[in-house]
This record gives structure tokens, sequence and C-alpha cells, in this order.
């Protein structure tokens, strides 16, 4: 499939400080990539390189097939959408929409025409005579995806456009925003820090750590195939366990193979058993009941701490004394010393 975007070794500073480190991805034209890290992992810088508005140190940037390291934020044809929306408060919804093709020197009659298209495309067409202040956080978004569509962009680039509504309405808006691209195919680049909606929205997520790539893969190899302890640690709530691999657990035959360097073993809550007739000693310092499930939070010898998901009906009591197995099939090996993942 032909590229819709290549960041190829791209770095880039922020007033003589280091902010991207040889970033290389590949965004595949109609696809959906969400770039996921912390705050502070470069995130945002990624989709202000590809917008033009910051430059690189290196590297360089390409938007369906064509080099634009060098071109202005105007001629890259690319369409941001903003976590703060960047609605003109005395300007209606419509006006909103149509604003960017005027700019451009579109003829009003055709501008508008294509603003109640988009509209209509994301479901805020009842909404065009109003002005932002009118309007709720969820419709304040349709209206901010309605502008950047409006454009017929190369690449659509969403700068954690979701992270201002209320749970609910975030839920919503995300299977929305999934629909809207299944919909039209549009290349998409959309960052955030919040796991459960990169892990729900990606074709691919790539996940960033200090200014570089850690990992990327579908959403199903981020979850299942962690390359580092880093990526294990951050994608899962609660976070996968980690302990070495010499620790106070005792690996049955399933378990994997132990090298010579020191190495660390990871799983996730779901891999642990409560309640087994042969298993480690643990005792159980808090409870956390979500819903049918619970998180047991549980103390080994030496001052480890395991967590393990158990049915909300069947949760031990806080302080009781359990022994606890692991379903080695499903646990990971890293390097201690690096984090990466261990390749026997």
């Amino acid at each position: 499939m032909t590229d819709g975007l290549v960041l190829d070794g791209v770095s880039a500073a922020y007033r003589d400080t280091a902010v991207l480190h040889e970033v290389d991805l590949s965004v595949s034209r109609g696809e959906l990539l969400v770039v996921l890290g912390p705050s502070g992992a470069g995130k945002s810088t990624v989709l202000r390189v590809v917008a033009g508005l910051e430059p690189v140190t290196a590297g360089r940037v390409r938007i369906a097939d064509r080099d634009v390291t060098d071109e202005r934020p105007g001629r890259r044809n690319v369409s941001m959408v903003f976590q703060s929306y960047a609605l003109f408060p005395h300007l209606t919804v419509v006006e909103n929409i149509a604003f960017g093709l005027e700019v451009r020197d579109t003829p009003r009659r055709l501008a508008r025409e294509r603003a109640r298209a988009a509209a209509e495309t994301v479901g805020c067409a009842g909404l065009l005579d109003r002005r932002p202040g009118q309007l709720s956080g969820g419709e304040r978004q349709r209206v901010a995806l309605a502008r950047a569509l409006v454009r017929e962009p190369d690449v659509f680039l969403l700068d954690e456009p979701l992270s201002n509504l209320d749970l609910a309405l975030r839920a919503e808006m995300r299977a929305e925003l999934r629909a809207l691209h299944d919909r039209i195919g549009a290349t998409m680049v959309h960052v955030t820090h919040d796991q459960t909606e990169a892990l729900v929205l990606a074709d691919r997520i790539a996940v960033l750590r200090d200014g570089r790539v850690e990992q990327v893969g579908t959403p199903d190899e981020i979850w299942r195939a962690p390359a580092s302890t880093f990526v294990a640690r951050f994608v899962g709530s609660p976070a996968m366990n980690l302990l070495p691999a010499d620790g106070p657990l005792r690996p049955r035959d399933d378990a994997p193979t132990l090298g010579e360097e020191p190495l660390e073993i990871g799983f996730r809550p779901e891999a642990v058993a409560l309640d087994a007739t042969e298993g480690t000693p643990a005792t159980v310092d808090r409870v956390e009941v979500i819903g049918e499930d619970a998180f047991a939070y549980l103390s080994l010898a030496a001052g480890h701490q395991v967590v393990a998901r158990v049915p909300a009906a069947r949760r031990p009591e806080r302080g009781a004394a359990v022994r606890l197995d692991v379903r080695w099939a499903d646990a990971h090996l890293f390097h201690a010393a690096t984090g990466r993942r261990y390749q026997p």
C-alpha cells in the first residue's frame, strides 16, 4: 500500500533541547496510527513536525509520497484537530467549518456547500447556525472534525482531541471517530496518553518514550508481546507484573527457559491464579472491585508484589493468606539491564 506519511530518521529540538531522536514511522494511506506515550514523550512534537510547525534537525518527512521536509505548513495539505478545538467564538458553526476554504479563495457558495457536507458526515448538520458558546463539548468536537475534514487533506493530525470530554462522552466520541475513519478511509495520526483510547482506535500503535520509538505494532501485538518493560508497564491497568526471574515465584515445567544473564519475568494480572493447591505463599494487601472483576494486590517474600485479576464474587479478603500460581505460557522475559524483550 502506498505510504500516506513517512518520518525517516527525524530528529527535532526545542530551544536547543533534543525532543525527538531519529524517529522512524511509516503510516500507510488510509491507516489510523495512534501515537501513545506519557507526557513529555514527544507525541505532540511528532504532529507539529508533520504539520511543518516545528523544523527538523535531521531526517526527512514525506506526505503522500512527496518530500515536504522544507515545505511551508500551508503547502503540506494536512489538517489538525486540537485538544482545545480552536473554534472562532464569533463565527457560526458553518462559518467555522468553511473558514479554511474561504481564506484559500474558495468561492463562498462552494465553501459553504462543502462545509454542510462535512457537517453531515460527522453528525453536526443540525448545528450550523449556532456559535461555539452554544455547543456542548461533544458538539464542538464534531465541528472541529468537520473543519478538518472539509479540506480533504492527505493526512489528519489529531492532538488528544478527546481529552477534554467526560468519560461517557469520550467513549461515545471514540466510537464515532473510529466509524468516521472507516467510512472515509482517511490517513490519520492520533496522539493520546490514554492507553484504552489507543487500543480501541488504532490500526497500529507507536509507543513513544523520551522522544524515541519504543515499539510499533497492532493493538494485539502491543498488548500480548510488549517489546520492553516500559511498554509492559505503560499499556495495561493495572500494569504487567514484573519480578526478577530468580525471585520468589517458582516456575513449573511450562515456564520460559531462563538464560544466565539477569532477567525479569512479566505476566499480566489475568495470568495469575489464586487458591492453587500448590503455589507461592502471598498475603493480600488490598482488593479493588470494578464491576464483575476484582484486582487483588499481593505481597510475596522479599518485598515483591503481584496483582491478580479474579472474579469479584470470589475475591479474597484483605489480610488473607493465599497461594498463587502463574500461567507461564503467557509470561514474558526481559533483559534486566536494558528492559528490552529477551530473545533466546
